[in-house]
């Protein structure tokens, strides 16, 4: 059913007194969200809010919260720009690499269409695992890019050599530098983290819980969107 313009506007207005309302008697900057200074503005249109994921395909609490995140962006309303920012700071557990391959992806393309299936070639034994079941521990040999270029071969269509030249790209260092830059600017010490507009972020121990982060989002987008 399409709505009218004006109806439309009632009915985003209704939304954001409604996430306000909620945010104004359970919501404590502090506690459950924290500004981000200097805010940082996001590169995406004008009238857009962008609420970001910062992640790392090795972190095995990203991949439990993967269904939260898919019904995350399924809440959230048409003004917002959900995206992800891919995190380095445990290279025991060879984030770097996978850093790299999301942003080689990202240059190339591919890194929406095979962001769920890297997530299992990690997690559900797939070749790009990074612990030995025999174990339960790391690897002694962590997935290296070559390994994501095969992934992606397979997944997306990218020929490895391409794949790899890619990640060899000026345009994809200027990318992890840039991602490098993001993450410390917003005071990032876990993940996953949810970021609101480059300027308030939080997780899902100080929202309370996978559904209260959510509802924190969407009164963090109202906020915004007025």
């Amino acid at each position: 059913m399409k709505l009218n313009k004006s109806a439309a506007c009632w009915a985003a207005l209704a939304w954001v007194v409604s996430m306000s309302a909620h945010g104004a008697g359970g919501w404590t900057e502090g506690v459950n969200y924290f500004l981000i200074q200097p805010a940082r503005t996001p590169s995406v249109p004008a009238g857009k809010i962008e609420v970001t994921e910062v992640f790392s395909y090795a972190c095995p609490a990203c991949n439990i919260f993967q269904p939260t995140m898919h019904k995350l962006k399924q809440s959230m309303p048409a003004n917002v720009v959900v995206d992800y920012l891919p995190a380095a700071f445990n290279p025991a557990e060879d984030w770097p690499m996978f850093q790299l391959a999301y942003v080689t992806a990202q240059v190339l393309g591919v890194d929406q269409q095979t962001h769920d299936a890297m997530f299992d070639a990690v997690w559900k034994g797939g070749d790009l695992s990074i612990t030995d079941p025999s174990t339960r521990g790391l690897k002694s040999r962590m997935p290296a890019i070559e390994d994501a270029a095969k992934f992606y071969s397979q997944h997306a269509g990218i020929p490895v050599e391409k794949f790899i030249a890619t990640s060899k790209s000026f345009s994809v260092d200027l990318k992890v530098r840039t991602a490098q830059e993001l993450v410390a600017a917003y005071k990032v010490d876990r993940t996953p983290t949810i970021v609101v507009n480059g300027k308030y972020r939080l997780h899902v121990e100080s929202a309370g819980g996978t559904d209260q982060l959510i509802e924190l989002v969407k009164f963090l987008v109202a906020k915004e969107t007025k």
